[in-house]
């Protein structure tokens, strides 16, 4: 089939969407793309928070892979939407994200799936599979995270030594954080984008987009900025949930993915990562493939965290591989 000329699929639509009820109130928002008896796969969004978007459609190859997109709680389509400040947070953890995902997998009558997803997505695509690797076929991930609080403590405050001025900013935004700690930042962002007064809200997610701006900065891409530029009401909504997140580490024990890698054993993978990922470092996806013997680690040398056309590359042949009966992961490159 013919490609777009940044090596993805044309555009396709889904043949099958829908809501479904994951308890608790909330809603999942789910579609299906692609050949209905094709390899079954599933797009795991980053943020957390993001959403699914249609360019994600387009990385599979539509003759070949059923492809299932969801909306994770509190974003996107999904209902109850966390831009609106009375949503319960509460209701919006790791342990109910693969909850979800398995009773979305039950929902489709899927045996077995291929994972896909970067940075948060990753996070929760090892949740899962570590959970359920009977459920799970392959995984490609980019830009590799497991949301250890050393990761979080990175990226709200050590890439602050890069970006000194802009985390001044940035911790300046939650004055009422008294000592500066990470953990205490970011429950005090979490606090303010739940705030009764709309402008608490709009600053506190202004603020925190900026951050992640600045320390996506140095890379290459085209368009809106990648926080800053998104429509008002899923900024505010990726906001509110990934501070929520990591202001609670993810619910996950420090360093527990990589700890049972060994769960995955079995499972081949591939992961991509850009050796100038200041958002994530390369070093997460290096010790998660020394743990993971069934992976394959790509460092992409001129990336970072948004990858660019050597990244898009790679993995798109490793779906393309991976589609293919008795496929192989990806030789490991240098």
């Amino acid at each position: 089939m013919d490609r777009a000329a940044d090596g993805t699929y044309p555009p396709i639509e889904p043949h099958e969407h829908g809501m479904l009820d994951v308890g608790e109130g909330n809603h999942v928002y789910w579609e299906v793309c692609g050949n209905p008896d094709g390899k079954p796969a599933v797009v795991v969004h980053g943020g957390p928070g993001s959403g699914c978007t249609e360019r994600q459609r387009r990385f599979f190859d539509p003759e070949r892979y059923r492809v299932v997109l969801f909306d994770q709680r509190g974003c996107g389509r999904s209902t109850p939407h966390a831009a609106d400040p009375a949503t319960d947070m509460r209701f919006n953890t790791t342990d109910r994200l693969i909850a979800d995902m398995e009773r979305l997998r039950t929902h489709l009558g899927i045996e077995a799936w291929l994972l896909y997803g970067g940075s948060w997505g990753s996070t929760l695509i090892l949740a899962y599979a570590e959970q359920y690797p009977e459920r799970v076929s392959e995984i490609v991930i980019p830009a590799v995270t497991t949301t250890r609080r050393s990761e979080i403590d990175w990226l709200y405050r050590g890439a602050g030594q890069i970006f000194p001025e802009a985390w001044d900013r940035f911790r300046a935004g939650v004055p009422e954080a008294a000592g500066g700690a990470t953990p205490d930042v970011l429950a005090a962002y979490a606090r303010r984008t739940e705030h009764p007064d709309a402008e608490v809200r709009a600053r506190a997610t202004a603020d925190w987009c900026a951050w992640e701006d600045a320390v996506l900065s140095q890379e290459a891409y085209t368009g809106p900025s990648p926080y800053s530029g998104r429509p008002g009401r899923a900024r505010q909504a990726l906001v509110r949930i990934c501070s929520h997140y990591f202001s609670h580490g993810a619910w996950l024990e420090e360093g527990q993915l990589i700890r049972d890698a060994g769960r995955l054993a079995g499972i081949p993978g591939v992961l991509v990562h850009g050796r100038f990922d200041l958002g994530g470092p390369l070093i997460t996806a290096w010790e998660l493939a020394k743990a993971w013997p069934d992976a394959e680690l790509i460092v992409i040398d001129g990336a970072g965290h948004l990858g660019d056309a050597e990244t898009r590359r790679v993995l798109q042949g490793a779906l393309d591989r991976f589609a293919a009966p008795g496929s192989e992961p990806a030789p490991r490159s240098s």
